[in-house]
């Protein structure tokens, strides 16, 4: 029954992180900040990941489609459609699950035991509101721009590796990016990139919130930030792509 109880702490912290803010403006400031915070200084390892993973995809793809019948364009098709459909919107999303989501909850866990989130509540303002609330909208604000830079950033890495080590020309790599495009599948994975940032930011947020004890334990409700975010994004993964995509 831990579960069922974990699961009621957290829809209830849910229910009080949306209420009304006191003064709108200091949230709209702090909004703004967060993006910077947690998704701009995310950029590097996103570009880094992308752009190297890209690579690989095209390189596995090449040394794969051996058979004569099949065209070479499909190296530049399957790439697209592999980091549109999984790699960036998932897959970056765990790799965000694991840096932004441990400094949620270590920053937020500093706060409870350091008494600063009591001070808050003795000066009358909702502390589940006015720290989490702002890193959720950040995140669901910011990361589809991260998921969207992964993409191009992820299929031009297959272009320069595949044109770099000659599996496949210039032209028909571009020709199988643009081939049989569906542009639903855009919209299907910021989608999930959107479910993604909400959950990595109030799941972080509220093992963190819910912190009691000293230092040790807020790196255990950081640790458990991560492994709860990245196993909800692969059980959401599956039920947001039976919905959209069957």
């Amino acid at each position: 029954m831990y579960w069922l109880r974990e699961l009621g702490q957290y829809l209830l912290l849910v229910k009080e992180i949306f209420k009304k803010p006191e003064n709108q403006k200091i949230y709209l400031r702090q909004i703004t900040f967060e993006m910077d915070k947690l998704g701009l200084e995310s950029l590097g390892i996103v570009a880094i990941i992308s752009v190297f993973m890209g690579a690989v995809l095209c390189i596995q793809m090449a040394f794969n489609i051996t058979h004569p019948l099949i065209p070479a364009y499909t190296i530049g098709l399957s790439v697209r459609e592999s980091v549109v459909l999984e790699f960036s919107p998932t897959i970056i999303s765990l790799i965000l699950a694991g840096k932004v989501g441990s400094r949620i909850a270590s920053e937020i866990g500093t706060m409870r035991v350091t008494e600063q989130i009591d001070a808050l509540e003795i000066m009358g303002i909702n502390p589940a509101t006015f720290l989490i609330f702002p890193k959720i909208a950040a995140m669901v604000l910011i990361n589809p721009v991260l998921i969207v830079f992964s993409m191009f950033l992820a299929i031009g890495g297959g272009w320069a590796a595949g044109v770099a080590t000659g599996l496949v020309s210039s032209n028909t790599y571009i020709y199988g990016i643009q081939s049989f495009f569906i542009p639903f599948n855009i919209f299907y994975a910021l989608i999930k990139t959107v479910v993604f940032a909400f959950l990595i930011a109030s799941i972080s947020g509220y093992h963190g919130f819910m912190t009691r004890g000293g230092a040790l334990e807020v790196g255990t409700a950081s640790t458990r930030g991560v492994v709860y975010s990245s196993i909800m994004i692969i059980f959401f993964n599956l039920i947001l792509t039976q919905l959209l995509l069957t």
